[in-house]
């Protein structure tokens, strides 16, 4: 999911890229790319830009500059499997250029993104992808959100806020420290899963946690897991809609907003089949699509859920949530909405 996220956002970084190569035309360039993990997407904006650089020194007959490439994650990161795969990376990317890139030197920079990670005006170019969502902390005051894991159409006002004030928080101290960190005129590209809605509480951001709540909520009428332990697990996301986004970039005043949109991305990836008159092959596409949903969600949720309920519940609720998925496919378009925006860092 996350690869086509980024390629459904490639024409706003292209836009990004060669508008700050051509205003700056400088020796050596500084990306940073937030929330990086170390997947097979890892690499991948990194080598967009690079390639789209290299060809704008072809086109204005440059010499190729320097790429200082920052991988940022939490110190939890396998960064070491990402250095593992760097010079095989480093080939396959001249052999694709075949005329050769400018020197690239790598470096993997642990630490939280809601705080300074970088030195002072040290970067020209910053992305993220998919990490912004993510809070620095479960908001407080949400004691009373029972039944829900996040916001829900069943959550109290005060839990509403609760997580709006913490994303207001958190997303404000972010852009204060990018600014800190950008060289004047440096670009910004960053992409939310997010939610067209002005409502928090509407399906678009917050169905695909509703229905991992319906699984625990089964559980607990079971006996399987206690009550109390559903009504104090709380995920810590806040999924922002466009204007939620650019209101904050507006009040922390450093950036100008040069494009803000909105993309969606099926939940079931195999969402092609919906053509097909088969209905047995359409049902077994449904079935894979739970699944695939399931596991995308289970490499973000299981450490929270192994944290607070433990490891012996897992299986059965992977188990559960696949089938309430795959159900709640068949019945409706599921949607992740995308909120993505490019910021140029003021004089």
């Amino acid at each position: 999911m996350k690869q086509k996220v980024i390629c459904l956002t490639k024409p706003i970084r292209e836009e990004a890229i060669r508008s700050l190569y051509c205003s700056t035309h400088p020796r050596s360039l500084a990306i940073a790319d937030l929330g990086c993990s170390s997947g097979p997407n890892t690499l991948f904006v990194v080598s967009e830009f690079i390639k789209i650089v290299e060809k704008l020194c072809r086109e204005l007959n440059h010499k190729s500059p320097e790429y200082k490439v920052f991988l940022n994650d939490l110190p939890g990161n396998d960064f070491n499997n990402i250095f593992k795969s760097l010079d095989s990376f480093k080939e396959k990317l001249c052999d694709e250029m075949e005329s050769g890139i400018g020197p690239c030197y790598f470096s993997g920079v642990p630490g939280s993104f809601y705080g300074r990670v970088f030195p002072y005006q040290s970067l020209h170019f910053v992305h993220s992808s998919y990490s912004l969502q993510w809070l620095s902390k479960v908001p407080e005051g949400v004691d009373n959100n029972k039944g829900n894991v996040y916001i829900g159409s069943t959550s109290p006002k005060n839990v509403v806020r609760a997580y709006y004030e913490q994303f207001q928080r958190d997303f404000s101290l972010f852009l204060k420290c990018r600014a800190e960190e950008l060289v004047e005129g440096g670009r910004m590209v960053l992409t939310f899963l997010g939610r067209r809605s002005d409502d928090p509480s509407s399906k678009d951001g917050c169905y695909i946690w509703e229905l991992l709540a319906t699984a625990l909520s089964d559980m607990v009428l079971q006996g399987i897991i206690r009550e109390e332990q559903l009504d104090t697990f709380n995920i810590p996301q806040y999924t922002p809609s466009p204007s939620e986004v650019k209101l904050e970039v507006l009040k922390e005043g450093s950036f100008a907003i040069n494009r803000l949109e909105v993309s969606e991305v099926n939940w079931n990836a195999l969402d092609e089949w919906n053509a097909l008159d088969f209905e047995s092959e359409r049902s077994e596409s449904l079935s894979d699509g739970g699944y695939n949903v399931a596991q995308c969600m289970r490499a973000v949720a299981e450490p929270m859920l192994i944290s607070h309920f433990g490891e012996a519940i897992i299986e059965e609720v992977f188990c559960r949530y696949q089938q309430i998925l795959a159900e709640r496919m068949s019945k409706e378009k599921t949607k992740f909405i995308n909120v993505t925006i490019l910021l140029t860092r003021k004089a």
